[in-house]
């Protein structure tokens, strides 16, 4: 039997995948020296201000938290004046804190899982993050010089913090969090997305690739199916959270062998309060029945390994254990000795 690992990189080759990859089975996602020094809430907490001054809240029963944008506390109040309210954090930070990472990432099983450096958020959601949504929004197309002059000012933060990471901790994939769409269509036009934030992705993504990291997957719950060729001019390797909305079938068909799909089960239809093992199952058993095990790995549509209401990742596991081992006739013990034991983030 192949590990997760070896089982994931078969899946998003098209080669000869053993079973379904089960959600985040085949990946170890890990953090960098920045977390240190950037505050943010755990659900539930008070709300605190980040390193950039973004103000977040984290209520209970959300997947994450989100930035607070009433007037005193929206970072960017005048979009024409950005240079006077951003300030980008330091990265220098001492060897000490690098090394408690680098230990991590030496002490993942690399035959079973992927290292992978956890960056959020992305230029988009750090964009907005800062200035409001609708704002962002409206400054795209009334302040285009102003946007672009902001996005490459994040983009040269990103590409300081690709190069400590790749330098420090050697990770073998990526994982980047940017939202680009909500349940039925995209913040933007593709038009709009191209003009502002392709170029940037590509030297992002092209950074990391070309040291050492063998896999990007970029996270964006959502509807962003118009989006897909972009996402593969990036060099994105795996759509992580695409929405049911996207019609995955029909996406695998157009796209599988340039780009992989992970997710196809939003929070929605499985993540609330009264959830059943007899919903979760109906809904995994037919995204796998539609999708197959090529180029589509089942997973809940968050970005990490978890759920809002406790329980419902571990159950959604557990359905997708019992399903590889009903259609591909394997041992569920065999499974579980080819995977780490994952962590649960969210």
């Amino acid at each position: 039997m192949l590990t997760a690992r070896e089982n994931f990189f078969e899946c998003i080759k098209g080669g000869n995948p053993d079973r379904f990859v089960n959600q985040y089975e085949f990946i170890r996602l890990l953090m960098n020296a920045s977390v240190l020094h950037s505050k943010r809430p755990k659900r539930g907490e008070p709300d605190c201000a980040n390193a950039w001054g973004v103000t977040y809240s984290f209520p209970e029963n959300v997947p994450a938290g989100f930035p607070v944008h009433t007037p005193e506390k929206v970072v960017i109040k005048d979009i024409e004046e950005w240079k006077k309210y951003v300030k980008a954090p330091s990265l220098d930070f001492p060897d000490s804190e690098w090394d408690m990472f680098k230990e991590q990432y030496d002490a993942v099983d690399t035959s079973k899982a992927l290292k992978a450096a956890f960056v959020a958020p992305g230029l988009f959601e750090q964009c907005h993050h800062l200035g409001e949504i609708v704002n962002t929004l409206m400054n795209l197309a009334e302040y285009p010089d102003e946007m672009h002059d902001l996005i490459k000012y994040l983009t040269e933060y990103e590409l300081r913090l690709a190069e400590l990471i790749c330098d420090k901790l050697h990770p073998d994939a990526l994982f980047h969090h940017d939202d680009w769409g909500g349940q039925k269509s995209t913040f933007m036009s593709p038009a709009m997305f191209e003009e502002f934030y392709v170029e940037p992705y590509k030297e992002i993504y092209g950074y990391y690739k070309s040291h050492g990291v063998q896999v990007v997957i970029h996270h964006s719950d959502s509807y962003a199916a118009t989006l897909v060729p972009d996402m593969i001019e990036m060099g994105i390797d795996v759509w992580q959270g695409c929405f049911s909305t996207n019609n995955m079938p029909e996406l695998i068909q157009k796209y599988g062998g340039k780009i992989s799909f992970m997710g196809g089960i939003e929070n929605m239809l499985v993540d609330y309060d009264g959830w059943s093992r007899e919903k979760i199952h109906e809904v995994v058993y037919k995204t796998m029945d539609e999708c197959g095990n090529k180029y589509f790995i089942p997973c809940i549509a968050q970005g990490g390994p978890g759920s809002v209401y406790p329980g419902v990742y571990v159950t959604m596991g557990e359905e997708i254990d019992r399903y590889n081992c009903e259609k591909f006739g394997l041992s569920l013990d065999e499974i579980k000795a080819n995977r780490l034991e994952e962590i649960i983030m969210f």
